[in-house]
């Protein structure tokens, strides 16, 4: 039995927003835990992963933090295919912002942002509220087979504001990176824990030794943006503000402080350190809330498949 999220994307999107909430909300926790109790593709990976933010877990704790890490995961997946019927006063209420003051404050003084991302909590819904509230967002989607797929994946993320450049492997990704960071002020937030390209950057993750993508720190060096990490974890509403969110989930975006380049290092030094700066940032942000880290896909190099561990690729 295997689990693919783009597919059931493909097929829900055109479902999920007709139901009522509560509705969909139980049809997916009910996902959730057939999805836990039977072990399709990407829980014991999950569940890997998590081992290694709580290495002092029992094996039951470790049980109930991948179940929970799963109901997480799928409701990432029923909230954002419901942002298109989120009122802008919702989405307000759903978000609570920490540290986004000197980010405002960038954008102000005309200067633009690059945050590196986990994939925690629920990045669709920061990017819907970042638009609307924040600055404008480009970011990046990876391409998807098949063809149909990838382009609703396109048009439902361009649909809630943001400017998506698809992932490409002949440089020109980059290159549209650079010409709308440098065209405007805008906030880059980029899904960067794993690894999508030749290129990586072999770093320190939670104890063990991982490799994840330059992209952030990279298009942070070429323009000059100040770079930055950002968790975001989910958290209960209660009350007023559960009533005015319409939901009982909201998202806790923290913004990490600008991360500073090294001094008199060489280009390849300085990505690497900002690299490892922002991912010690993410192992502490998953040891806090690690079930809300939706990584069902090998990430440590102690697990990856033995032809992909060639030396890491230049980032220069």
């Amino acid at each position: 039995m295997s689990l693919d999220p783009a597919a059931l994307l493909l097929v829900a999107a055109r479902i999920v927003p007709r139901l009522p909430a509560w509705l969909s909300a139980g049809l997916f926790a009910g996902a959730a835990e057939l999805a836990a109790l039977t072990g399709v593709a990407g829980v014991g990976q999950l569940r890997a992963n998590i081992a290694r933010a709580v290495p002092d877990a029992s094996p039951r704790e470790l049980r109930r933090l991948t179940r929970r890490g799963m109901r997480s995961y799928m409701r990432y997946y029923e909230e954002s295919l419901r942002l298109p019927t989120v009122s802008e006063a919702q989405l307000g209420q759903r978000v609570r912002a920490v540290n986004d003051g000197w980010v405002r404050a960038e954008r102000a003084a005309g200067r633009p942002v690059v945050v590196a991302l986990g994939h925690l909590g629920n990045w669709d819904l920061a990017g819907a509220w970042a638009t609307r509230f924040l600055a404008p967002v480009v970011t990046v989607a990876e391409h998807l087979e098949p063809e149909e797929l990838f382009q609703s994946f396109l048009d439902f993320r361009r649909g809630l504001g943001m400017t998506i450049i698809p992932l490409e492997r002949d440089g020109s990704t980059f290159r549209a990176l650079l010409r709308e960071t440098r065209s405007g002020v805008p906030l880059v937030p980029l899904l960067a824990d794993r690894d999508l390209s030749r290129t990586n950057v072999d770093v320190a993750l939670l104890g063990e030794r991982a490799r994840v993508a330059p992209g952030p720190a990279t298009l942070a060096v070429a323009t000059g943006a100040t770079l930055a990490f950002v968790g975001i974890h989910y958290e209960r509403l209660r009350g007023p503000r559960r009533q005015a969110a319409g939901s009982r989930w909201g998202i806790v975006i923290t913004f990490g402080d600008p991360i500073t380049p090294p001094d008199g290092a060489s280009r390849e030094e300085t990505v690497t350190a900002l690299t490892q700066a922002w991912v010690d940032e993410l192992g502490e942000a998953v040891r806090a809330h690690p079930e809300d880290w939706h990584m069902l896909q090998p990430l440590f190099v102690g697990d990856l498949d033995p032809a992909r561990l060639k030396p890491a690729g230049s980032v220069a």
